[in-house]
């Protein structure tokens, strides 16, 4: 025998992941644990029995319901399924999966649509923070298609506009958790920093590196990427997160002077292997760093002028626009606001099917 549990397979951004209702998944942690292990196909390095990627940007899921605080229209918990390890990870938030959830509340009717454009403000549950998400509704409908295009997924489709509203030090604290732009840990000057996620920026050149290596000349690095975790986990405690030995936190981010005209260029480690391109709030809180004196990356960005700053993040992709706002003086800077653009489409609309064990 096995359950079958209705689901939404969407891509957010440039991630991709089952979207359910929480009302439909277990609400113990152990046997939540245990349905999406089989619902994903882990572990195994293919999820040939299940239905993810086999990649840890196709192995996410978004658990969805009615949100339980007055300032929110639904709560939004993000889970990581890890490829080839049974377990899961509920500490991170995910702002690719993110751009899914407004239209995941419209489709399954959490929120009611308006004709032009909905808004609909998310409580992030691993963090305890707020997004706002605006998504096209033309006649009430989500819209899927338009001109909108982000390095990492083909064509274009609509926009998908995100404002972050109180993300800065939701899972350290405080947006520097140690207080100081920068810290040496085993001889490299990193940032200890978190505006949505928690991120350890190193110059790729104290690294012996150029910066502009390949995804896979990093993941073949096997000295460089033990080096990066043993930093890692030394940093772990200082930005108040514990033992991060089994989370996929803090993500370490290389950074390097532009080549394409912006800001920085990035590689970042999620965390034992490169990203593709850069996530969601891994790319706020670099571009955030970028603007913090005395940073590590606000030692090589080019930051433009103005209490509103558009800075172009590098990845091995292409690029990913932030947009800051700030408060105060160039040499003390307050985060006002964090904005950014995501696309996402609905993939399947259907049931997950599972060993009825999963469920038992």
């Amino acid at each position: 025998m096995q359950s079958r549990v209705p689901c939404l397979l969407m891509r957010g951004g440039t991630s991709k992941g089952t979207y359910f209702l929480a009302s439909d998944v277990p609400q113990d942690q152990e046997k939540l644990e245990r349905f999406l292990l089989a619902v994903m196909g882990s572990p195994d390095r293919r999820q040939i029995d299940g239905v993810g990627g086999a990649d840890p940007l196709t192995s996410k899921v978004a658990i969805i319901g009615p949100s339980k605080r007055s300032d929110a229209d639904v709560d939004y918990l993000f889970v990581q399924v890890v490829v080839n390890e049974p377990r899961i990870d509920l500490q991170q938030n995910c702002g690719n999966i993110l751009a899914g959830v407004a239209p995941f509340a419209i489709e399954r009717g959490l929120v009611k649509a308006k004709d032009g454009e909905t808004r609909v403000r998310i409580h992030m549950v691993n963090s305890k923070s707020l997004a706002e998400a605006t998504v096209r509704t033309p006649g009430g409908q989500v819209q899927y298609e338009g001109e909108a295009r982000i390095d990492g997924v083909p064509g274009t489709h609509a926009p998908v506009i995100i404002d972050f509203l109180d993300v800065a030090g939701s899972s350290c604290g405080a947006l520097l958790p140690t207080g100081r732009p920068v810290d040496v840990i085993d001889g490299i000057p990193c940032t200890l920093i978190d505006n949505g996620m928690p991120v350890v920026v190193m110059e790729a050149a104290a690294l012996g590196l150029t910066g502009y290596e390949t995804k896979q000349q990093l993941d073949a690095d096997t000295e460089l990427k033990a080096r990066v975790e043993a930093i890692r986990l030394e940093a772990g405690p200082l930005m108040k997160l514990g033992d991060v030995s089994r989370r996929n936190q803090p993500k370490m981010t290389l950074v390097a002077p532009a080549r394409a005209g912006g800001a920085l260029c990035t590689r970042t480690f999620i965390p034992h292997v490169c990203h593709d391109a850069i996530g969601v709030l891994g790319a706020v809180t670099v571009a955030t760093a970028c603007v913090i004196p005395g940073s590590v990356a606000a030692k090589i960005a080019k930051v433009p002028g103005g209490a509103k700053k558009q800075l172009q993040i590098e990845h091995p992709t292409g690029e990913f626009t932030v947009e800051l706002e700030t408060e105060g003086s160039d040499s003390i800077p307050r985060i006002r606001r964090s904005a950014l653009l995501r696309t996402a489409r609905l993939l399947f609309d259907g049931f997950v099917h599972v060993p009825a064990a999963a469920l038992s």
